[in-house]
């Protein structure tokens, strides 16, 4: 590195580190997911509830749409303030699985729920980051992410490790091959999607006030990951939408040079992607897609993945390029304002 040159942030740091991270957690956790998979299929669960807040919930969010278009179980997101604020005592979890996903694994209201849910009957996993914290020890089988240490506020690697655990376990309940391979292939598919450059589609946000970021499917966990760290890191008004809800009220707001980022995976929801960006730039919108639709900027992705892992393939290339972002628009990227790393919610 030159003298005049930028030190690197923690966020592109930690985010760079995805890759072999996620080697770690498929070496150390593949036998424990194959046992809970092989648990879950001798007596699958009604449903399935997740709890998790900000990243940790864009993840399940992710894990959502695997489990119900590869298993056919209603998944739910049941909010923490349920047990935490409105006390109650009647929840009915009987046979559900319970999934909960927390970097830290200290917040009350993560906490409070965890126990509502073991007491309510569910079994209880947890993808926690750290081993030693009270939710690891409330899950009845809990699952490291194995992610290491993170010191942005900002997460990016525990995204994506919290994604990866989804996937892990979706691939070894359902059995499905295409799965298992999605996962072996992640690590090397995330190397090549860190050396993809997103600024040039980042920087026409330096002077931006607001734009959308839409997804579909199991995109759409990606595109509320990007919208956050949008906003934290860079603080642009940045709104995460389905394809399939912004063309109706959000659709409004779209006039001449509106920002767009637009997310997307080869599977059953491409094509009504496509049109929602040929929409878009019908009205004069600025869309950059990383679906090819000729009138749009491209934002690169890895070729030939499973689509089940493009949309974490997404994030880590945008995650190695917010930062400049951020830098462009005077902010410290590691320090977004008025943020913790830990935030422990009631």
């Amino acid at each position: 590195m030159s003298s005049g040159a930028l030190p690197i942030p923690a966020l592109a740091r930690e985010a760079a580190q995805s890759a072999d991270a996620a080697r770690r957690q498929i070496s150390r956790c593949e036998g424990a997911f194959a046992e809970l998979g092989a648990r879950l299929r001798q007596r699958p669960p009604r449903f399935v509830v997740t709890c998790a807040r900000g990243s940790s919930d864009h993840a399940a969010s992710y894990g959502k749409y695997l489990i119900e278009t590869t298993l056919g179980r209603a998944v739910a997101s049941v909010g923490p303030s349920v047990a935490s604020v409105y006390n109650t005592r009647d929840l009915d979890l009987r046979e559900c699985l319970f999934v909960a996903v927390s970097q830290s694994g200290r917040s009350p209201d993560l906490l409070r729920l965890t126990e509502a849910a073991r007491a309510a009957g569910a079994l209880v996993i947890g993808f926690v980051n750290t081993e030693d914290s009270p939710l690891f020890a409330l899950c009845d089988i809990g699952l490291p992410l194995c992610a290491g240490p993170e010191q942005s506020v900002a997460a990016t690697k525990s995204y994506i490790l919290s994604g990866l655990a989804f996937l892990q376990l979706v691939a070894h309940w359902s059995g499905a091959a295409v799965l298992r391979d999605a996962v072996s292939r992640l690590p090397e598919a995330l190397e090549a999607a860190r050396g993809l450059d997103w600024w040039p589609a980042l920087a026409r946000l330096a002077n931006a006030h607001s734009l959308f970021v839409l997804g579909r499917g199991s995109g759409l966990g990606a595109a509320l990951e990007m919208a956050l760290k949008l906003k934290e890191t860079c603080r642009l008004h940045a709104e995460a939408f389905s394809t399939a809800e912004v063309i109706h009220g959000p659709l409004a707001l779209v006039g001449p040079g509106f920002p767009v980022l637009a997310l997307g995976q080869e599977d059953n929801s491409a094509e009504g992607t496509r049109s929602v960006v040929r929409r878009m730039l019908e009205l004069g919108a600025e869309v950059h897609s990383v679906l090819k639709v000729p009138g749009a900027g491209p934002l690169p992705t890895v070729p030939g993945v499973p689509s089940a892992i493009a949309p974490l393939c997404q994030v880590q290339s945008f995650y190695m390029a917010v930062h400049r972002l951020a830098v462009a628009r005077g902010l410290d990227p590691d320090v977004p304002v008025h943020l913790r790393k830990v935030t422990e919610t009631m």
